[in-house]
C-alpha cells in the first residue's frame, strides 16, 4: 500500500489538500504543514529547482509529515531515476500521452522483477544503505512508490481509457495545459476542460486509479464534486503574492480613509 492510499483511507473519503513549492526554500513547507496541508508538490518542470535541492526539500517535507511529490522536468530515464533516489512518496511525470510511454516510465521507476531501475544502494530512497536486506528494501519501494502521469493534452485526454488501463500508474489532470491544447488557453475552468476532466476521471475510476489535479479557488468545488483524491490548491508564489496584495490593499485603504478625513480626526495639526 502506498502512503497516498493510507492517507486517503485516514481521511475517510475527503481529498488530500496540498501546496506546491517553486522556491528552493523550506520555509513555505513548514508554514503549509502547520496550517494543515497534507501534501507537498516539489516542482521541477517549470521551477529552477535542481535534483540536489529537490532531495533537500523532500527531506524537509517528509520530516514534517507531508505526502511528498516530485514533478520531474521530463520523462527521460535520468530524470525518473534521480527523482526516485530522492525518496519521494510520488513521482509525477508531465506530458505522458501514450501507453508505451507509461510502460517505459514504470520500467524506469521499479526495481526488478517489476522493472529495470538501476540500483544505487546508498541513495536516500534506500536509507543510505542502512537496510538489513537490500532486496526486501527494493521490493518495499516497488510497493510504496506512487507513479503519477499527467494527462494534459487533447491526445492524452482522447486516449484516457488506454492510459488508465495501464497497471501501476495513477493520474494527474493538468487543467492549464489541457485548456491550451483544447483551444481555450488561460481558461482552466472552461466547460471544454471540465467535460474532458469528467471523462478522464470516469475512465480512471473504471480502472481503479487515483486522480490528482491543481486548481485555484474558482474551480475547487468542481474538482471536489468530481471526487478528486488529491487537490493542490496553492503554491508558494501565489501565497506570497496574495498576502502581499492583501496587505498593500488594506494599507492603501487606510491611507485613503485617513487622508479623506479632517486633519483633527487623525492627530494631524
Amino acid at each position: 500500500m502506498t502512503r497516498l492510499q493510507r492517507l486517503l483511507h485516514a481521511n475517510g473519503g475527503r481529498p488530500v489538500l496540498g501546496a506546491a513549492v517553486y522556491f528552493n526554500d523550506p520555509i513555505f513547507l513548514e508554514v503549509a504543514a502547520r496550517l494543515g496541508y497534507q501534501a507537498a508538490w516539489i516542482e521541477m518542470e517549470h521551477a529552477p529547482i535542481s535534483f540536489g535541492e529537490a532531495a533537500d526539500l523532500c527531506r524537509v517535507s517528509q520530516g514534517l509529515g507531508l505526502l511528498t511529490m516530485i514533478r520531474v522536468p521530463d520523462s527521460r530515464r535520468e530524470s525518473i531515476l534521480k527523482a526516485a533516489e530522492c525518496g519521494p512518496d510520488i513521482i509525477d511525470v508531465p506530458m505522458a500521452n501514450t501507453p508505451d510511454v507509461l510502460q517505459d516510465l514504470l520500467a524506469q521507476a521499479r526495481f526488478a522483477p517489476l522493472g529495470a531501475r538501476g540500483c544505487f544502494s546508498v541513495s536516500r530512497a534506500l536509507h543510505y544503505g542502512l537496510v538489513e536486506n537490500l532486496s526486501k528494501a527494493q521490493q518495499q519501494i516497488n510497493n510504496e512508490l506512487c507513479l503519477i502521469v499527467q494527462i494534459e493534452t487533447r491526445e492524452a485526454a482522447e486516449r484516457a481509457e488506454e492510459l488508465c488501463a495501464v497497471e501501476g500508474v495513477d493520474i494527474f489532470i493538468g487543467p492549464a495545459d489541457l485548456a491550451a491544447s483544447l483551444g481555450v488557453p488561460g481558461e482552466p475552468g472552461h466547460p471544454l476542460v471540465r467535460r474532458a476532466a469528467t471523462k478522464i476521471i470516469a475512465a480512471a475510476r473504471r480502472h481503479g486509479k487515483h486522480v490528482a489535479s491543481a486548481s485555484g479557488p474558482a474551480d475547487f468545488s468542481f474538482w471536489i464534486d468530481q471526487g478528486i483524491d488529491v487537490l493542490f490548491c496553492t503554491n508558494d508564489i501565489v501565497a506570497l503574492r496574495r498576502g502581499a496584495e492583501l496587505a498593500l490593499r488594506e494599507a492603501r485603504e487606510a491611507v485613503t480613509r485617513l487622508h479623506a478625513a479632517p486633519a483633527a480626526q487623525h492627530g494631524r495639526p
